[in-house]
């Protein structure tokens, strides 16, 4: 055999094996989703997620077969000692997919590893004074979404949002939605949206809402909206998504063309939930 006859024989090997390996995973793949949802996991969401028993049952399905997908997609690391374990895959993987119901989704298609922390961490951040002079300070931080396809959550953090499902506040909701925001490429707060128009009507109405906010705490009043959101306009809507999916009512009666939005991009109406009897 000659030289270019081996070395035409080895990469017809080597195709012949990716091609198996793709095909292995794909049917991994399609053999994982097609098992029964855990009955142990049914048993976390029930425990530790306030809102699901109050689903529609056709939404109770959807999540059960994102919360699937997405622990057979992600890697979960847990840090500082932490061990990683079906509650806290199951839960954080739930409210994230909370998300990704009733509409069109890439799945968190970039995500790709999610660091769990036992508490609060800290992270290096780049600090440019009114001088322009830039220093190195630590941060400590509840959660972090990033670009390269990783998330980091504070468990901690994860619990207190799980148990208060009604205050506004939620670290795993507050990050996914960052995740959606990233996914054009641009942290700017607006995440892929359905319709050319429908960019022009968001960018109209979330600037308007993100300047009131500003206003609003720059005359010292209080905001159904945290303050944090008005540290740009990623964080907005990021912040906004927490109250949103939490605070429903009161957002629909303060904020309604807000609401409006937030309910045409998610295809969700949090809501109705809330006079819904739990399952």
């Amino acid at each position: 055999m000659t030289i270019t006859q081996t070395f035409y024989t080895l990469l017809a090997s080597a195709i012949l094996a990716f091609v198996a390996w793709r095909y292995y995973r794909k049917w991994r793949y399609r053999q994982a989703m097609a098992q029964p949802f855990p009955t142990e996991w049914a048993s976390i969401l029930k425990q530790y997620l306030p809102i699901y028993p109050r689903l529609p049952e056709a939404l109770q399905g959807e999540l059960q077969q994102h919360i699937l997908h997405f622990i057979y997609t992600k890697q979960f690391v847990g840090c500082n000692g932490l061990n990683i374990n079906d509650t806290i895959r199951v839960t954080i993987a739930a409210e994230a997919c909370l998300l990704l119901l009733n509409r069109p989704t890439t799945r968190y298609a970039n995500l790709k590893w999610i660091y769990v922390y036992p508490t609060t961490f800290t992270a290096k951040r780049e600090h440019q004074d009114e001088y322009g002079v830039v220093s190195q300070k630590r941060a400590h931080l509840l959660g972090e979404s990033w670009q390269n396809g990783r998330i980091v959550l504070a468990w901690d953090s994860v619990e207190q949002g799980m148990a208060n499902f009604t205050d506004g506040h939620n670290v795993v909701l507050h990050e996914f939605a960052h995740q959606l925001d990233q996914e054009d490429g641009a942290a700017n707060g607006a995440p892929l949206l359905y319709t050319k128009d429908a960019y022009r009507i968001w960018a109209q109405i979330f600037s308007d809402e993100f300047n009131q906010l500003q206003s609003t705490l720059a005359r010292g009043n209080s905001s159904l909206i945290d303050s944090y959101g008005a540290t740009n306009p990623a964080e907005f809507f990021a912040v906004v998504t927490e109250v949103f999916f939490e605070r429903p009512l009161q957002m629909q009666a303060r904020h309604p063309e807000l609401f409006e939005q937030l309910r045409d991009y998610y295809h969700l109406d949090p809501s109705q939930w809330l006079s819904t009897k739990a399952m």
